[in-house]
Formats: structure tokens, C-alpha cells, sequence
């Protein structure tokens, strides 16, 4: 029994790890030009989105942000849609909160 949770670990382990990596891609494709890890650029960090927001809403933020900025009351919206695979979206969704802060 041991030995299958610690190997379930470690498959887990690998699979974050290789998701991280995936999301860290997907950022530097799509994201970084207007999005930074942890300061302010163009758009909010990753730190501050991932403090409010859960992952199904930021998947819909990046998928139709029009829409979604409507339903938080947001006037404008500068951010563009993205056409993701579920792949990637499932990994750039997993990426930004990662940068969530621990409380």
C-alpha cells in the first residue's frame, strides 16, 4: 500500500511539473507581452489574478474576454481572445495560479 502511494506521488509530481512546464510555454507564446508573473505590465500579474479569480473564470477570461469583462462589471476590455486547445488552456490556467499566494 506504501509503494502505490508513493508512486502515485511521484506520477503526480511529474504530471505538475510537466503541466508547469506546458503553462510556462503557453504564457511565453500567447501572454507575456502584456501579462508579467508577479509585476504590473499592460494587463495585472499573475499573482493578483490568481488571488481573485478561479479557474473557470479565468479560462473564460481568456477565451471570450468580452463577455466575461461584462459579467465583472468592467466597462472595456483590452485583452483579445485566445484559441486554445483544452491542452493548453487547461495548462496556462494552471500556470497562473500557481502564482496564487498562500494566506
Amino acid at each position: 500500500m506504501k509503494k502505490r502511494f508513493t508512486t502515485f506521488l511521484l506520477i503526480l509530481t511529474l504530471t505538475v511539473t510537466a503541466q508547469a512546464q506546458s503553462g510556462k510555454k503557453v504564457f511565453e507564446t500567447y501572454c507575456w507581452g502584456c501579462h508579467h508573473q508577479t509585476a504590473v505590465a499592460f494587463g495585472p500579474p499573475f499573482s493578483e489574478i490568481a488571488s481573485k479569480r478561479t479557474a473557470e473564470e479565468i479560462g473564460g477570461m481568456i477565451t471570450d474576454p468580452a463577455s466575461v469583462s461584462k459579467l465583472f462589471g468592467y466597462k472595456r476590455n483590452a485583452m483579445p481572445a485566445f484559441k486554445l486547445t483544452p491542452e493548453e488552456l487547461k495548462a496556462i490556467t494552471a500556470y497562473i495560479l500557481s502564482f496564487k499566494e498562500n494566506k
